[in-house]
């Protein structure tokens, strides 16, 4: 911030009214406007329910808590359900509790999408929450599962959570579990999908969609042949760093450019000015030469009158 405070003190001085001053000013907003948003930090929240699970029986209580980075951002709760749009906890439901937010009835109508959102907007992931009025629900993860990890999906009605279980994905059959609980071990981006349960005289859960993310990507431990690099520097080169540490150089390098591209263009442009009001205000300076007066051809003479005598001095 202060550096575009001084910035703009800077060009001030430019005289708007000239195409030039227009053009720098329309420069400073640009460069204000990107310094600002690259140099902006963005602070994050992550949406925790609990319990843990994407459906609800009706009548249950469940607890919403922003776990934020800053809490100054001022976070707080909001949904999207079938009869709003973008309401805070407090605001006709919910308790609000700091950064939390207490529901200690559950109904169907509360069924919708949760978030945390902070007073400049930033907003956190989003949760799916289902309620239902049925006899049976389907546990399942409320963030996505990342690959190569365990699903395990829970079938369970309100008095037990043990009983025979049919599961199934996008309509089709997958198995029956004779204590309501199915693991998928080392998940893919195949497994994700829309899945419920259905438990024999008892009844069917709603569906719940199971989403899986990519597994972030980890640079491989060094070799032999990197370790034997290091231990023998002379005889071998060092390996290249991964390309993954560059980024960092390069980030920095890019805020490095933002930060001091700004100075170079306010320069060059306070140097051409100068320069151009320079030339249109100098005068011409003329070089006039005036006739030597009577006295100073006095004194040439007797300058040539002196020379005269001594040179005829020498040759006596």
């Amino acid at each position: 911030m202060v550096v575009l405070a001084a910035l703009s003190q800077t060009f001030k001085v430019i005289d708007v009214t000239s195409p030039t001053g227009t053009m720098a000013q329309t420069s400073l907003q640009w460069l204000i406007f990107l310094t600002s948003l690259l140099s902006s930090t963005t602070n994050q929240a992550s949406l925790t329910v609990s319990p843990s699970s994407s459906q609800m029986f009706e009548g249950q209580s469940v607890s919403l808590s922003c776990e934020e980075d800053d809490s100054s951002a001022g976070w707080t709760l909001r949904r999207n359900t079938t009869r709003e749009t973008r309401t805070q906890c407090g605001d006709g439901w919910g308790r609000p509790a700091g950064s939390s937010c207490n529901i200690s009835y559950m109904d169907p109508v509360d069924s919708g999408v949760y978030w945390c959102e902070s007073r400049e907007g930033a907003t956190s992931n989003i949760i799916t929450i289902t309620v239902t009025g049925g006899p049976v629900i389907l546990q399942s993860p409320v963030l996505p599962v990342m690959e190569g990890e365990d699903l395990t999906l829970t079938c369970k009605t309100k008095t037990s959570s043990n009983l025979p279980a049919g599961f199934y994905k996008d309509g089709s059959f997958i198995r029956t579990e004779p204590a309501g609980h199915m693991t998928i071990h080392h998940v893919t981006r195949s497994d994700e999908g829309l899945y419920k349960c259905l438990i024999s005289s008892v009844g069917e859960s709603p569906p719940s969609w199971v989403s899986v993310t990519e597994k972030p990507t980890t640079t491989s431990p060094p070799t032999s042949s990197t370790t034997s690099a290091s231990t023998h520097p002379d005889t071998t080169s060092a390996a290249p760093p991964p390309a993954s540490d560059h980024l960092p150089l390069v980030i920095r390098l890019v805020c490095h450019l933002v930060v001091f591209c700004p100075y170079c263009i306010s320069t060059f442009i306070m140097v051409s000015l100068y320069r151009r009001r320079t030339t249109g205000n100098g005068l011409p300076v003329a070089m006039v030469m005036t006739s030597p007066t009577q006295a100073e051809e006095g004194l040439d003479d007797e300058y040539e009158n002196d020379i005269t005598a001594v040179t005829r001095e020498h040759h006596f």
